[in-house]
């Protein structure tokens, strides 16, 4: 599998993570042991389940500090499912932050890949 390849499925495996969050606020919101509630945390459940599986198979691919940076895109990913799920306020502030997110894991994912080049040779 390719570098890049590795990288967006991870990114769409964050989404997945995120997404958890998103229903556990909508669960804090039901009733305790209630059916939305239930549903909504067995949704959790299942979510994380996939995180977990695939969460091992891209560490077969990349290096876990690599992994490991990635994993601030959920942040990015917060503010995105806050605003549209829970129409909560996207300032200049969040919207500066994601992108300095954005841009690291960026870096970081750059450098390990000119990191590894550099490695190859003699």
């Amino acid at each position: 599998m390719s570098r890049l390849k590795t990288v967006v499925l991870l990114n769409v495996l964050m989404m997945v993570y995120s997404l958890s969050g998103v229903l556990s606020k909508l669960a804090a919101g039901e009733n305790f042991m209630s059916a939305g509630f239930c549903l909504k945390y067995a949704g959790i459940i299942f979510l994380l389940g996939i995180y977990a599986i695939g969460w091992q198979q891209i560490i077969k691919y990349l290096p876990l500090t690599t992994a490991y940076a990635n994993k601030a895109v959920t942040i990015v990913w917060g503010i995105v499912w806050g605003f549209i799920f829970f129409h909560e306020h996207l300032s200049y502030g969040k919207i500066i932050g994601a992108l300095i997110i954005i841009i690291g894991i960026v870096m970081f994912v750059y450098s390990d890949v000119n990191s590894k080049r550099g490695a190859d040779k003699p």
